[in-house]
């Protein structure tokens, strides 16, 4: 393994435990039938398929295509998680909306800077 592909790995995971993921982790923590390090390992096996897709609409479409790719998956989420819970699905489309306006906020506050 090269040491461009091992940093470019590791940077890729330390990414995928963001804030949206605590969130996330968070709604589905509240249902007490559900034990979380199941739902850890099977949801990353579903993620592996959806995290290829993101990768190919990024490389066609760049980033707002990848991001309407994320709506479309956590849309997705609101409605799994509305059938676990009509709570977690809202919970799960206001992170979904944060995520949005974070994409729309981050560049103008990040010109203020520089």
């Amino acid at each position: 393994m090269g040491k461009e592909l091992l940093l470019g790995s590791l940077a890729f995971g330390l990414f995928v435990v963001c804030p949206r993921m605590a969130g996330m982790m968070h709604v589905i923590s509240g249902q007490e039938s559900l034990s979380m390090m199941k739902t850890v390992l099977v949801g990353t096996l579903f993620s592996v398929p959806l995290l290829m897709l993101m990768v190919l609409v990024f490389g066609k479409f760049g980033v707002w295509g990848a991001l309407a790719v994320c709506v479309l998956t956590d849309l997705g989420a609101a409605l799994v998680m509305g059938s676990v819970s009509p709570r977690a699905g809202v919970e799960t489309a206001v992170i979904a909306l944060f995520v949005i306006l974070g994409v729309k906020v981050a560049p103008l506050i990040s010109r203020a800077f520089f």
